[in-house]
């Protein structure tokens, strides 16, 4: 996958994608590029207004849903009119850093956001989906510790490990979802990408020292940022459980390449536990049928 870019795509006629966070940054990049190669993408958008203009701006096949994940009732009535099937679901929106607040259904709003929306929307569509489920978590995973007090409801709040504990979350979803499908005898598999430290909307609002620390060097462009997501979602050859990111010192930035994710990540145990929460939390249980 050496010096893989947008030009690599393949073709993309005949094909659904739902992308959810696709108003912005990683999202309307992914959409400008899959809309071009002929996918119908569907733009899955917390502002619809934004993402009309967004879809006006690209062109291509798109159509515009409203879905909030910070509330799991806009997550079931985004699954519920969503009809036929889905090629790939691309697991992109999300929040960084944010100060401590909640979501509609009294979640930490990083865990809530990152964590568990997605993983009721995967749920939710899992049968719908027919061949790959992308995960986009972060290198700051390495920050992550999953903890009985998911919430922060007993700990002082931290904003970095906050966010640090979603998108390890977001990982080991990905990872123990990958085992449950290929269990049921699924081809749909399921991958994770991260984008490096990239200029996405989030990043630029935050311009704290503490910020500026973590996210670690000069941020790359969007159309830099999104590659490994593009690559994790079509390129030939990805395998279930793949994690893709940049190929540059520490996976900051640069080309697609697989990568190595944290201990705890490929911890199946922890994944279990946190899927096991996750769907007494969310109220949505996976039922994977074979196909």
């Amino acid at each position: 996958m050496t010096g893989w870019t947008a030009a690599d795509v393949p073709a993309q006629h005949g094909r659904t994608v739902l992308i959810t966070g696709a108003t912005s940054g990683l999202g309307a990049e992914a959409t400008r590029v899959l809309a071009g190669a002929g996918a119908r993408v569907v733009m899955a958008c917390r502002d619809p207004d934004a993402g009309r203009a967004v879809a006006e701006r690209i062109g291509g096949l798109t159509e515009v849903r409203r879905l909030d994940l910070a509330d799991l009732s806009s997550v079931r009535a985004f699954a519920e009119a969503l009809d036929g099937h889905v090629d790939v679901l691309i697991n992109n929106a999300g929040v960084l850093a944010v100060p401590k607040g909640t979501t509609a259904d009294g979640f930490e709003r990083h865990i809530g956001t990152n964590h568990l929306g997605p993983f009721a929307l995967t749920g939710l569509l899992v049968d719908q989906v027919r061949d790959r489920v992308v995960t986009v978590s972060s290198g700051l995973h390495v920050l992550g510790r999953i903890r009985a007090d998911l919430n922060w409801e007993r700990r002082p709040y931290q904003r970095w490990l906050a966010y640090g504990q979603s998108k390890l979350a977001n990982l080991l979803f990905a990872y123990e979802l990958q085992r449950r499908l290929a269990a049921a005898g699924r081809r749909t598999v399921s991958v994770a990408a991260h984008p490096g430290v990239t200029a996405t909307e989030g990043q630029r609002r935050d311009r704290s020292l503490q910020g500026r620390i973590v996210a670690g060097g000069r941020a790359q462009s969007p159309q830099m940022g999104v590659l490994p997501l593009l690559y994790a979602a079509v390129a030939p050859g990805v395998r279930g459980g793949d994690y893709v990111g940049p190929d540059g010192p520490r996976h900051r930035n640069g080309y697609p390449t697989l990568v190595r994710s944290s201990r705890a990540a490929r911890d199946p145990a922890l994944a279990a536990r946190l899927w096991e929460r996750s769907e007494h939390l969310t109220g949505v249980r996976y039922a994977i049928g074979p196909g």
